[in-house]
């Protein structure tokens, strides 16, 4: 055995053993440093998360958009369960609105468009692939204009809709010039046409309803005019037109005026129009115009162009007799009166009505009013041919519900249905403190990600809404929020309209009424505490994938029990994940998740898994 002084004396004499020291006293330096710096925070979180539960805290994010493909990131974790992707068929994959399961049902108003979600059992189990060269939308207002082709590769509308100047295909990106149906010298010059009857650039019109949209050019021109537009079809013969708009950047759903109510509250939009929608609306009583009404606004407007209106010029076009087609605009006229809607302009192909402002002043003899006591209850709620009353006034200047302020400033003013307590719990005072914790959690989640609230979320999500305090404390032309209420917590849509934002009613068990990849961001703040234990949360985490685009980002404020769950799922998502703690500190329960969706595409190679 070599003796100590011998020992010290051939390390001293050990060229590497001195860089081996060196070494380790750099590390150990670097080591102390890294946890005293401004990220020592982020130690001091990570480790009391930690302790405190069983999370891991993952490096910064990266919330750029690259457009390629990167190998799941290996974790010391032990494994999570891992979801398999989908076959390729399944790109598109609208879980509501599938059109095998939709061909089994009456075509009579439009049931065969409607929702029907597959059971339990015949739910997918696996994430949807992006189709091969998937590349990251334009960036707003350009997105407004331009597609890539491989996003959404369908060519049926360049063809169908040629001469209407609805979309055009050039090189490997589709181009939307602004035209539609009845609008063929641009939504620009249509728009203007509108505004010379309807207020829409002094804010007193800041939400609008289009029904049977098209690729929602409509909607995509109001938006630089501060106009936020709800726009639906249904998923038809006219393939993709729904995933065109979101694609562009513009608010839609899948979706139709059937037999069932629209998922929306009542008085909710200020305008509504129908351009050459064909939607019957003198069949069935005229349940589908009683169904804009309760949607619509007292003071608001419905803009109908197309068919019956200026038949004389278009009698043979359509193929329809001049009796027919103007017997049809007069049966529209008695409903418009019935509802109190007046006739405010008629020229060439356009006609505009006005609602009035309560039924005081309308002078209605008879009519067969609603009688749900509740008109904000539309969940799956059949549509019925009747009339949904108007809140009481004092007085014939009175508007029925309240008056609106002009936007922006109804953006964070006091909405009537607040200050009228019409919502359960909901008080000016819990009002106005709901938005100062909002504007804090907003410049939270903007500390994490600094590229939110620029051109680089557009389309945002907040799952459960609340009173819009998210999006309120977002808004900007440069991003919309759809504001979404589950069908099981507390109705508060009413009030996100009043406020000039727009949003639906969901129940987050069943698929969204959208196409995978049409959102940016997706925000969820207890929203699964709220759905414990009435679905999995396998099933809700699998659809916020489906319908998040790849390299977009997930904010979810929740409980730590919640998040834990939530993290052992997403682990075999292909999503990178950071845990943080509450912006009032660690010992806080509830905690924030991100993630961010890695870039993958389809492959033929891909294979379908529904195990549970």
């Amino acid at each position: 055995m070599a003796s100590k002084h011998h020992l010290l004396g051939s390390r001293g004499r050990s060229p590497v053993s001195i860089f081996v020291v060196l070494g380790l006293c750099c590390f150990f330096y670097l080591l102390g440093t890294w946890q005293k710096s401004g990220f020592g925070k982020g130690d001091r979180l990570a480790m009391e998360i930690t302790k405190r539960t069983d999370c891991t805290v993952f490096p910064a994010l990266d919330f750029e958009s690259h457009h390629k493909q990167e190998p799941p990131v290996e974790s010391s974790e032990p494994k999570a369960k891992v979801f398999e992707p989908c076959d390729v068929r399944y790109t598109d994959y609208t879980p509501c609105q599938e059109q095998d399961r939709a061909m089994t049902f009456p075509r009579e108003n439009m049931i065969y468009r409607e929702r029907h979600c597959p059971p339990t059992e015949e739910k997918l189990h696996c994430l949807i692939p992006a189709p091969n060269g998937w590349t990251t939308p334009f960036p707003w207002p350009k997105g407004r204009d331009y597609v890539h082709y491989a996003n959404v590769p369908y060519k049926h509308l360049t063809v169908e809709k040629a001469v209407q100047h609805w979309v055009e295909f050039q090189g490997n990106v589709f181009k939307f010039p602004g035209g539609g149906t009845m609008f063929p010298q641009g939504a620009d010059a249509y728009i203007d046409e509108l505004a010379s009857v309807i207020p829409i650039s002094d804010g007193s019109i800041r939400t609008a309803l289009d029904t049977g949209c098209g690729v929602a050019s409509w909607g995509a021109y109001l938006m630089k005019r501060n106009v936020l537009t709800m726009s639906f079809a249904p998923r038809d013969n006219h393939e993709a037109q729904v995933q065109f708009a979101l694609e562009r950047g513009v608010p839609a759903y899948i979706g139709v005026l059937g037999s069932i109510q629209l998922p929306f509250p009542s008085r909710a939009f200020d305008m509504a129009q129908c351009s050459r929608c064909l939607i019957p609306w003198t069949e069935n009583e005229g349940m589908y115009l009683m169904e804009v009404d309760r949607v619509l606004r007292p003071g608001g407007y419905w803009i109908l162009s197309g068919p019956p209106i200026n038949w004389k010029t278009y009698y043979q076009t359509w193929k329809r007799s001049k009796e027919d087609l103007k017997a049809e605009q007069t049966r529209i006229e008695k409903l418009a009166e019935l509802l109190c809607w007046e006739k405010k302009y008629e020229k060439g192909d356009v006609a505009i009505f006005r609602k009035k402002i309560n039924s005081r002043s309308c002078g209605r003899k008879s009519a067969n009013m609603c009688e749900s006591g509740d008109a904000d209850d539309v969940w799956y709620k059949k549509m019925e041919a009747c009339i949904t009353p108007s809140p009481e006034v004092k007085s014939v200047a009175e508007v029925a519900g309240g008056e609106l302020k002009k936007f922006p400033a109804r953006l964070f003013a006091v909405p009537p249905r607040v200050e009228k307590l019409m919502v359960p719990g909901v008080t000016v005072e819990s009002y106005e403190e709901d938005n100062k914790l909002w504007k804090k959690h907003v410049s939270v989640y903007k500390k994490i990600n600094s590229l939110l609230g620029t051109t680089r979320y557009r389309n945002i999500m907040d799952m459960n809404a609340g009173l819009g305090g998210f999006a309120a404390n977002l808004e900007s032309p440069k991003l919309w929020v759809m504001n979404v209420v589950p069908t099981i917590a507390q109705n508060t849509l009413g009030i996100i309209y009043e406020r000039g934002l727009i949003g639906m009613y969901h129940d987050w068990c069943e698929g969204l009424s959208t196409y995978p990849r049409t959102y940016d961001l997706l925000h969820a703040s207890g929203l699964f505490s709220l759905y414990q234990d009435k679905c999995e949360f396998e099933e809700i985490l699998l659809e916020m994938d489906r319908i998040l685009r790849p390299e977009g980002t997930v904010i979810i404020r929740d409980g730590v029990d919640a998040l834990n769950e939530v993290r052992k799922i997403a682990g075999g998502m292909r999503w990178d994940i950071k845990l943080v703690d509450h912006e009032d500190g660690p010992l806080v329960p509830e905690k924030i998740f991100v993630a961010v969706k890695q870039y993958w595409v389809g492959s033929a190679g891909n294979s379908t898994t529904d195990d549970a």
